[in-house]
């Protein structure tokens, strides 16, 4: 069919929206509740249209285009409906840009500039609402809300979590928990992707740059860093380089400059949780153990199951995170060899995910009163610490990382993209079963974007089943196909962020499409390139059980390097 917009006829297909049309042809109209292949909502009505046939003004987020129609974008009628629009938004809305986290990076600012909202025409009563700073990963600003609706349909679409929702009507309306309680009594499993989408500064990680201040400002504390393998492939997105850009060296010298005194990859924890998390599954599948065994790497899954699926607790791997596995191994063999008290040793990682915070402060990741890690940073706020330090990203020469615990494998490296852990664990679990590697260590069928991957491996005289799902609505339509009888599967990779660590909570904010396929292949050309591709060829690793773990799941290994998850009553 043919519409007609701005004088100029452009092709629709059947069941297209106005919208679609608009982008598709390069025709920018401005959105606030949309969201790409979500059904649309109109409730905004930023992104109104005149319909010149019947006069009306129109949301073109959810308005099917029809034969003939006609259609202006930027009539009069319609800047001017967008402007006022922003400014019944405005307000209510705090005055305080200059030092919102969001300032800069925030669409309603976006809109009132291009809007030219200059002044305050529209004078309402101000937001009056309490902070929510309940959680230990995400903060919530009821003032900052603009009632969009994102970050509910985030949590319920994709994450299958509502732990938000609108609560009230009319005016009153806001949103909120159940009783708009603490975010830390709901069944939250603190993802951070309602952050991903929010368009202002109503939902925040939680801080942790001025405690690192604090120990980098201490003398009595040695200061170490870990970073996960999706970092340094998305950090080039804040200091304005192109998407998927490896800045792995520059980082290593931007974080000594900043002051920490030794500088690690959790990638090498990576290689180090596959070794565990392969000799795992092995043990079950040769020994009658429950089955299918789930990856416990993601903290966001980990407490989704200990919450909605308690039944597969027991399924759940009883490996630590990478992040939690190279805390424990910092304040346990690199402590007696650098003859410092675990105490003493102020451990930070920079992660791309929210719920590595929540993580950090498990009570079963602590020891002795001595938590494995002390503080976490998220991707973003790596990126606004490198500034406050007046760090220029464009002039450092690249550094390696400190050994012990810097050297990885590019199997360690992948775990940043969904998919990836279960590759690095079927190179290791076919060499060890077989004694040979693998033909081709690259597995095509569990690679990609996907949010559910399947593969089967035949490994000597056993064939592995083997899945991989982003979201955690796809895991809940994979946990309720295995309730119902299905036990073809001996392995599953959960992440709860869609696309896996290079999507993450924590990741930066305003990413498109294109910039997380960068980053998805920066890792398969990072592992395509590299010399060592499987975790049990990495000489550190190796090193590291000779001197200290003795083996796979041995005595040292469950102590500090394994746990177990048991059933979490939600409050409300």
């Amino acid at each position: 069919m043919n519409i007609e917009v701005n004088n100029k006829v452009l092709e629709a297909n059947q069941g297209e929206t106005i919208l679609d049309v608009l982008n598709k042809n390069g025709i920018r109209v401005p959105t606030l509740c949309h969201m790409k292949n979500y059904f649309p909502s109109g409730a905004c009505r930023m992104c109104v249209v005149e319909h010149e046939n019947s006069g009306k003004l129109i949301t073109s987020c959810s308005y099917p285009c029809e034969e003939g129609m006609k259609i202006k974008t930027h009539s009069a009628r319609v800047v001017e409906s967008r402007k006022i629009i922003v400014e019944l938004l405005l307000s209510n809305h705090p005055d305080d840009c200059l030092y919102c986290v969001r300032s800069g990076n925030c669409t309603l600012q976006d809109l009132a500039v291009e809007h030219h909202v200059t002044e305050r025409r529209i004078n309402g009563e101000k937001n009056n609402f309490h902070k929510d700073l309940s959680s230990p990963s995400i903060s919530r600003d009821p003032d900052k809300c603009i009632l969009c609706g994102r970050c509910v349909r985030v949590c319920e679409e994709v994450m299958a979590v509502s732990a938000i929702d609108y609560i009230n009507r009319g005016s009153r309306t806001v949103i909120g928990t159940t009783f708009n309680k603490g975010l830390n009594t709901s069944s939250c499993v603190n993802c951070g992707q309602c952050i991903m989408v929010c368009p202002t500064g109503a939902l925040t990680e939680k801080g942790h740059i001025n405690e690192i201040q604090m120990a980098l400002r201490d003398p009595e504390k040695r200061v170490v860093v870990q970073y996960a393998p999706a970092i340094s492939i998305s950090l080039a997105e804040e200091f304005g380089m192109k998407p998927g850009t490896d800045i792995n060296g520059v980082m290593n010298a931007a974080l000594r400059k900043i002051g920490f005194d030794n500088v690690f990859d959790t990638s090498f924890s990576a290689d180090l949780t596959i070794m565990e998390e392969s000799a795992e599954l092995i043990d079950r599948v040769s020994n009658g153990g429950v089955l299918p065994m789930f990856t416990s790497c993601c903290p966001g899954w980990v407490k989704y199951a200990e919450e909605f699926a308690t039944d597969f607790l027991p399924n759940l791997s009883s490996c630590k995170s990478p992040q939690q596995m190279l805390g424990a191994v910092i304040k346990s063999y690199f402590a007696e060899n650098v003859n410092i008290k675990p105490a003493n040793i102020y451990s930070v990682s920079i992660m791309p995910c929210t719920a590595k915070k929540f993580e950090a402060q498990r009570e079963e990741m602590t020891r002795n009163g001595i938590s494995d890690v002390d503080a976490v940073l998220t991707t973003r706020e790596f990126a606004q610490l490198i500034k406050l330090y007046g760090i220029d990203m464009h002039k450092l020469k690249p550094e390696i990382t400190d050994s012990p615990h810097g050297v990885r494998s590019s199997a360690g490296k992948l775990f940043g993209a969904s998919g990836g852990v279960m590759e690095a664990a079927i190179r290791t679990a076919y060499f060890k079963i077989t004694g040979e590697e693998l033909i081709e260590f690259k597995v095509n069928a569990i690679r990609g974007r996907a949010g559910r991957k399947e593969v089967k491996i035949k490994a000597g005289n056993i064939e592995l089943g083997a899945a991989v799902v982003s979201g955690l609505e796809n895991a809940r339509e994979l946990l309720e196909e295995i309730k119902n009888g299905r036990d073809d599967l001996h392995f599953i990779e959960i992440m709860a962020c869609p696309g896996g660590c290079i999507n993450g909570g924590g990741q930066p904010i305003g990413a498109d499409d294109e910039a997380i396929k960068a980053r998805l292949m920066s890792l398969y050309d990072i592992d395509e390139g590299a010399t060592i591709k499987v975790s049990h060829k990495n000489p550190e690793i190796i090193e590291l059980y000779d001197k200290f773990l003795e083996k796979p799941l041995g005595h040292k290994s469950h102590e500090l390097l394994h746990t177990t998850y048991g059933e979490r009553e939600v409050s409300l």
